[in-house]
């Protein structure tokens, strides 16, 4: 078999790096795996740093200096590799994180003011010492770095984290900033940017407070632990939404007015992603969701995610639909790798029906589905409460084109088209068909479900009755 020839690696170093700066940092970074050329492109280059402690002020402005000198000229993309040495090795050890010629941080630029700064590589020890991002309009630390709009932390600590705050406060036209694993981070408030368009933070595990104003901001992802504060104001922009709180409370206490707050400062979101367990709480200590003086009238996407799917969380979704009459598109995770987070009693007078109510008066408490066209269940295994959430839906959406559900236990995670039948048109319908799963109905005993193992596109769904 004739081997075809790698053209575009055998050009010429230059132009390499005038095509990987043409397109953003991401992707670029990713053509290091085509060839030893493109990898070439991305050997960091290597500063190393004599200093007593990493983490005075003086240590703290030479990097700072460093780094604003590599991310001045942004003509290509570059890596930057930082590693410190500790030049007293004998003063409070204890106190000080060691450095001994170990890689500190990796600084990637791009080409269209892209910055990112990982500290995943080195072996800073942490210590209970937290760090704050500030960005407020005027409050400049480090102007040379006024220029950069995607900014993106990883493993940020106390140590790299102060020079991170002071990196930060200098992002007067940030566009995109990333946080990810940043252990030492306690806070972050972002107030009157201009420029601010996404919001990314994921496992930052000690994060206490989020408070955000950006009126161009248009998608905001979170996932982790639930802040104690979670403040979204001055967002009309704000299009895509995901409170992915994984890993439970971040305080003892539940309050059900700051959360139902932050559900409020996002309703006119059109792609939510919310946790199960979150809709749970809320409906236990107490919030009726059809009475509250908000609904989520522009959401067209909605995703929710979970541990388990039990008779609560089935009808606490039920209930939360009831505040999104245009919803067109729903998708249920149930992950069992995820850690389950436990509902806790509240001692309340008023609750959502489905807690004293049976599933045949919660399937027909609120109105109808009329937009609702694609369902997709994603750990599906045929237990009760899962069958009786397809059925709920199946009654809720009147004009459902298509229901997916996909299976854990199969090796393919293989897709199956769910349709009711009738049992006497059972043979009609499977006439010619093989692959099939039979579920009964719970709500009709002369009907079947008929899961029909199916590709993902293009898939019809017919509802057939007697």
């Amino acid at each position: 078999m004739e081997q075809r020839l790698d053209l575009i690696s055998g050009l010429p170093h230059d132009v390499l790096l005038l095509i990987v700066s043409m397109i953003p940092l991401k992707e670029a970074i990713r053509t290091a795996i085509l060839s030893n050329a493109w990898r070439s492109l991305w050997t960091p280059s290597q500063v190393k740093l004599e200093l007593g402690s990493a983490h005075d002020r003086s240590a703290r402005e030479k990097i700072s200096q460093i780094i604003g000198a590599f991310s001045m000229c942004y003509d290509y993309p570059e890596k930057l590799k930082l590693c410190l040495h500790s030049v007293d090795h004998t003063k409070q050890r204890a106190e000080y994180p060691r450095f001994e010629d170990e890689s500190f941080a990796i600084v990637t630029k791009g080409a269209q003011g892209e910055l990112h700064f990982d500290c995943s590589g080195g072996r800073e020890k942490w210590n209970s010492t937290e760090f704050n991002l500030i960005l407020e309009t005027g409050r400049v630390i480090c102007p040379r770095f006024s220029y950069i709009k995607s900014l993106q932390l990883r493993s940020v600590t106390h140590v790299s984290g102060n020079l991170a705050a002071d990196l930060f406060s200098g992002c007067q036209i940030l566009e995109s900033l990333r946080l990810e694993k940043c252990r030492g981070l306690r806070k972050i408030d972002i107030s009157t940017n201009d420029c601010l368009k996404s919001l990314t933070i994921m496992d930052c595990s000690n994060i206490n407070s989020i408070k955000v104003s950006a009126p161009r901001l248009e998608a905001f992802s979170y996932g982790g632990i639930l802040p104690n504060i979670v403040q979204l104001n001055g967002t009309p922009h704000l299009n895509d939404a995901i409170l992915n709180f994984k890993d439970g409370l971040n305080f003892s206490d539940f309050h059900c007015e700051d959360v139902l707050n932050l559900l409020s400062s996002i309703r006119d979101v059109e792609t939510l992603t919310i946790s199960g367990w979150l809709l749970e709480w809320l409906c236990t200590a107490g919030v009726i969701f059809g009475r509250l003086e908000f609904k989520f009238s522009k959401l067209k996407e909605l995703v929710w995610i979970d541990s388990v799917m039990d008779a609560r969380k089935r009808d606490s979704l039920a209930c939360f639909l009831n505040m999104t009459p245009s919803l067109e598109r729903l998708f249920v995770k149930i992950d069992r790798d995820c850690s389950p987070i436990p509902s806790p009693f509240f001692q309340e007078y008023w609750h959502e029906p489905h807690l004293w109510m049976g599933y045949a008066d919660v399937k027909c408490n609120g109105p109808r589905l009329m937009y609702l066209k694609s369902i997709e269940i994603a750990g599906f295994t045929s237990k009760e409460n899962e069958v009786l959430l397809m059925d709920l839906l199946l009654h809720k959406a009147v004009n459902l084109k298509d229901m997916i559900v996909i299976s854990p236990d199969d090796e393919t995670h293989s897709a199956w088209r769910v349709r009711v039948t009738p049992r006497s048109q059972l043979d009609y319908v499977l006439r010619g068909n093989q692959n099939h799963r039979f579920l009964p109905s719970p709500s009709n005993g002369y009907s079947l479900y008929v899961l029909t193992q199916c590709k993902r596109l293009g898939l019809q769904l017919r509802l057939l009755d007697d």
